[in-house]
């Protein structure tokens, strides 16, 4: 049975080893040891209560208890923009006419803005290739939402998820090298890494100030202007199936869109009921998903599940995943 529950110190080899797997653009998991261990540290202090509840960041491993493997990694971030800007490009129409000549031209530009400032975050959301398939990936996607219905005063009214922008087969990333790095002069990995790991000073810095427009850049630049990633077309489609949608904003360096809903919207969020847990000795109805009604003590599972008025009769081995006992509240979301 697969288990979502939270990271801990000991996870570090293991979401190491996802952050290689990873590869390249995905800022929130770098392959840098002191911002994972760091990463490890905050999160068990955020599922403790240990933090100012907007600075929390809570860490989510998959794991297979028949293995041990620890699957894929997925997490919630109480609050981005409030220690450092949360910068990025919105795509904005400028309209430019004259009178004279009876014309009107509209200009699609990027504006840099740091609009999502206080929101939530869901995202470094990734699986090893091998477990896309079979439910794994809705699983440990959902199991974010479950963690926010618990106590949804812990997060902000909106909550937002970046989506990795587009690279080629050959890795390399037309946004960053047809504009980005015109500003930054990095190499891309170099500029991703101190993202994630440094305070983002320098991109205050050196982000432009002034629209860009669309128009002047190469047409390959043009068209990955909020384009996802191959890989994360089916992260995409679990997002808008659980209401997000696009924002008109995208990434500073690899332009892939940031899609955003209201936390109450969410629909796991808004759908999951609360309920009493009670045993049975067999595998009972549906399969649901099904999570610990305490973020201190979070697990998520899907699992057949019974509903019989405010009672949810589950199996043993679902019960044991969940750590808990008869009585006790679950949250389920058929």
């Amino acid at each position: 049975m697969l288990v979502v529950r939270p990271a801990g110190s000991a996870d570090f080899e293991a979401l190491m080893e996802l952050a290689v797997l990873s590869g390249r653009g995905f800022t929130s998991l770098p392959e840098d040891e002191p911002t994972l261990r760091s990463r490890l540290a905050l999160s068990e202090a955020s599922f403790q209560a240990g933090v100012a509840p907007p600075e929390a960041w809570y860490t989510l491993m998959l794991e297979d208890l028949e293995t041990g493997t620890v699957e894929g990694v997925a997490g919630v971030k109480a609050g981005v923009g409030l220690k450092r800007p949360f910068f990025s490009f919105r795509v904005v129409t400028l309209a430019q006419s004259s009178p004279t000549l009876e014309m009107r031209f509209d200009h699609k530009a990027l504006v840099l803005v740091n609009e999502c400032a206080g929101w939530s975050e869901v995202g470094s959301l990734f699986l090893r290739p091998e477990k896309r398939k079979g439910g794994a990936g809705r699983l440990l996607a959902q199991s974010r939402y479950m963690l926010i219905g618990i106590e949804p005063q812990r997060f902000a009214e909106m909550v937002l998820a970046e989506l990795r922008g587009w690279f080629d087969e050959d890795g390399r990333c037309p946004f960053w090298e047809h504009v980005s790095h015109k500003f930054f002069r990095l190499d891309f990995d170099q500029a991703d890494l101190m993202s994630a790991s440094t305070d983002g000073q320098f991109i205050l810095d050196l982000a432009p100030r002034h629209p860009i427009y669309t128009e002047l850049l190469p047409e390959e630049a043009r068209d990955v202007i909020g384009r996802v990633h191959r890989d994360g077309e089916a992260a995409r489609a679990m997002l808008e199936r659980e209401g997000f949608r696009y924002q008109g904003l995208v990434d500073l360096f690899d332009a892939g869109p940031t899609v955003a809903c209201p936390r109450d919207d969410i629909r796991t969020v808004r759908d999951a009921r609360r309920l009493r847990v009670k045993v049975g000795e067999d595998a009972y109805g549906e399969e649901a998903l099904i999570s610990t009604g305490e973020v201190s003590r979070f697990r998520a599972v899907r699992a057949p599940v019974l509903i019989d008025g405010e009672t949810a009769i589950l199996g043993r081995d679902a019960m044991d995943a969940l750590g808990v006992g008869e009585g006790e509240v679950v949250r389920v979301k058929a």
